[in-house]
């Protein structure tokens, strides 16, 4: 019986074994595939160029020096217009990729299509400067999907990534990991220390973005619609720091919170441009808990800010969504169990991308073109 017994248990572990060996080898396989970022939907080719920009007179709180930043600026290019495509992570941003040993269960970047054009000229005409903020921890380059449909729709889009407070970007060929002051963990939870920590860190990101916003205009001042405002769209913390932002600018065209439990001076003063609150389902940011929300976390913070904002503010939440379906993560192979860890939700990652993208250009097309009203409700405060 014992001898029976040691036999199967030997017999099961080489199962398993072997199994497993076999999964990993499919998954090596799989993830050699090329996947590209998704068709853009607007009437312009994209560009991409990538700057070092430093605001001289701001001194940065977490280090010697002034503030240093890394922007990626994705542009309008000419239909007619050809060129080298970009790499999606050139050099030491390859470093974004999630480390080793569930690094396995991740496509590499070398494999990801990326549709922008390297440094191209930009399309003739002006253009309004919309500034892209990330989740807090994450790179402006992880919403190019994003990033580019929007360009396409003629935007000059400029990422940002806030230095210390992302897990790595990159400054004069060298990789900058995050510092535990820029990047506390739990800023989501309702304790009033985490509130503290988030309303302090988000007056530095909304000076990153009004900094930024102002350098798009120095640097393509042929380029940038003088007559309109840049706007601001953030995911996650990015999210709080772009309604930040344009509260502080008297000229703001317009903001978007994708995701994000608002922080700030903007929770009780609200903003004057239109806004537009877009969520997950597990989601409370828009006053409106979505239907796979556990807590009410963020949701008198997004009445108060309704309330107090005197602008039209534009409510939804995307179905089947969890955090991440924001992030170009949709576009990204993972495998099983990776992406099942990771915050992505039931509805198609790439879908997620598209709706999101819609509602975007859609609302930004309505600020400040006055065209056509979102579709989404105006928001309830």
């Amino acid at each position: 019986m014992r001898r029976r017994v040691r036999t199967s248990v030997v017999i099961l572990l080489l199962v398993v074994l072997l199994g497993g060996a076999g999964y990993v080898g499919w998954v090596l396989v799989q993830r050699s595939e090329p996947v590209s970022l998704p068709e853009t939907t607007g009437g312009f080719q994209v560009g991409r160029r990538t700057f070092e920009w430093t605001d001289s007179p701001r001194r940065d709180p977490y280090t010697d020096g002034p503030r240093r930043l890394a922007v990626w600026l994705w542009y309008p290019v000419a239909k007619d217009t050809t060129g080298q495509h970009v790499q999606y992570a050139p050099g030491e941003w390859s470093g974004l990729h999630l480390k080793s040993p569930i690094s396995v269960f991740q496509g590499p970047f070398d494999t990801l299509q990326d549709r922008a054009l390297d440094r191209v000229l930009i399309a003739p005409g002006k253009f309004p400067v919309v500034v892209l903020m990330p989740g807090m921890g994450l790179s402006a380059p992880m919403y190019a999907a994003l990033a580019e449909d929007l360009a396409s729709h003629g935007y000059l889009v400029a990422g940002v990534t806030p230095t210390y407070s992302a897990n790595l970007t990159v400054l004069g060929g060298q990789t900058v990991e995050s510092k535990p002051a820029a990047n506390p963990p739990n800023l989501g939870d309702s304790s009033e220390g985490s509130q503290q920590t988030g309303d302090h860190l988000v007056g530095i990101w909304a000076a990153d973005a009004r900094f930024a916003a102002g350098m798009v205009a120095k640097q393509l001042p042929g380029s940038v619609e003088p007559a309109v405002g840049a706007s601001y769209i953030g995911h996650s913390f990015g999210g709080a720091a772009s309604l930040e932002a344009c509260r502080l600018d008297q000229r703001c065209a317009a903001a978007v919170d994708v995701d994000g439990i608002q922080f700030g001076d903007v929770v009780k003063k609200g903003v004057k441009a239109p806004v537009m609150l877009l969520g997950a389902d597990d989601s409370c940011i828009t006053s409106v808990c979505g239907p796979d929300a556990k807590n009410d976390t963020g949701r008198d913070r997004a009445l108060s800010l309704l309330k107090a904002s005197t602008g039209t503010s534009w409510c939804a939440t995307v179905p089947g969504t969890k955090h991440f379906n924001f992030t170009d993560y949709g576009v990204y192979y993972l495998a099983y169990p990776l992406r099942r860890f990771l915050p992505l939700g039931s509805t198609g990652p790439r879908h997620a991308l598209t709706v999101t993208s819609g509602y975007l250009n859609t609302f930004l097309s309505h600020a400040i073109y006055k065209t056509a009203a979102p579709g989404a409700p105006v928001c309830k405060s």
